[in-house]
């Protein structure tokens, strides 16, 4: 008994390794696949309604593959023009530095903060500021050289919508083909809601970033604003990258720390009211994951599939969780990655 134990667990070891050597191996295929499957999600509203509207589902298909491919250059050229200028403007705002350190000496009377936050800022390198910016452009120059490939997978899977369930209702016994066909109809529906809730309150986060920084004068709002909606899809660390930057650049552009301050108070405030009030009511208590499993999934698929694997982290796992919810069999495991 204890050797067929330790058998099993040796074995479950061994396939641990082998998934994770598959999975960091087969990057190429399996990124844009996720990818694509997260965007059918997405857009799969827009085909239902396309098709419910009596226009042919070939023609609907083309349609939404249109609208994909114009949403997703769109916000690829917003990001890579304005971050390309942005880098090559960076290094003129060195002399901006001179100005908040006055600012710090002036609001701050604890000499050990001046201290601590005059080194911070005069030992900010700029060019290699905007060296980095650059850097980090070239997964997203990467990911939009695998567009091609994402949208195959999206469209094959957008025309394979619905047949999971009539094969399952042509595969099992007539009571058990209804209870499978409702299982897969809830869990099509809650992804569904999840990203469009998800993606409602980016793209929320994302325009009040680009109109508060108008507000406070302040250029590139909208690539700021761009970078809002993208990197709260990574939950906490994302939301906080989100108001910190910006804050950072306004006290670079104004000189000072009270504008950086307000700009953070408002963005975080914006932040926190889309979440928990339009999020919490949209996806429900269901899609409450744990922050620890959260934290530990970002870093681990980080790892394995880099910035593109950060994204794609908390959507998995939302996706695992509602998969999970609907399988009573699997349900222990839902309630083990809740809050």
């Amino acid at each position: 008994m204890e050797k067929d134990r330790l058998l099993r667990f040796e074995f479950g070891v061994i396939a641990a390794f082998a998934c994770g050597v598959l999975l960091k191996l087969a990057r190429p295929v399996f990124v844009p696949f996720a990818m694509g499957l997260l965007l059918a999600y997405a857009f799969s509203p827009a085909l239902d309604q396309l098709v419910r509207l009596k226009v042919p589902r070939t023609l609907a298909l083309i349609l939404v593959l249109v609208l994909a491919v114009v949403v997703l250059y769109s916000i690829g050229s917003v990001a890579w023009n304005s971050g390309k200028s942005f880098a090559s403007e960076l290094p003129s705002y060195s002399e901006m530095t001179k100005s908040l350190t006055a600012s710090i000496d002036s609001l701050v009377h604890s000499e050990r903060l001046k201290r601590d936050l005059t080194d911070l800022v005069t030992g900010f390198n700029v060019e290699k500021a905007a060296k980095l910016i650059v850097s980090a452009l070239g997964p997203f120059v990467s990911f939009v050289s695998e567009l091609l490939l994402v949208m195959v997978f999206m469209v094959f899977i957008l025309a394979g919508r619905g047949r999971l369930i009539r094969k399952s209702d042509a595969a099992f016994p007539s009571e058990r083909a209804s209870i499978v066909s409702e299982t897969l109809r809830r869990v099509d529906r809650d992804i569904q809601r999840y990203l469009a809730a998800k993606t409602l309150s980016n793209i929320i986060i994302g325009g009040v970033t680009a109109a508060v920084m108008a507000v406070f004068g302040l250029p590139f709002a909208l690539l700021f604003g761009v970078f809002a909606l993208l990197a709260n899809y990574i939950p906490t660390l994302g939301t906080i990258f989100a108001v910190a930057l910006p804050a950072l650049f306004a006290a670079f552009m104004k000189g000072g720390v009270l504008p950086a301050a307000l700009l953070a108070a408002a963005l975080t405030a914006a932040a926190v009211a889309v979440k928990r009030v339009l999020e919490r009511r949209l996806m429900g208590g269901v899609f409450e994951i744990s922050p620890l499993l959260m934290l530990f999934s970002l870093f681990f698929w980080g790892w394995l599939w880099g910035i593109a694997g950060m994204f794609l982290a908390v959507p998995m796992m939302a996706v695992a969780k509602i998969v999970f919810a609907n399988i009573p069999a699997l349900s222990p495991l839902d309630r083990l990655m809740g809050r």
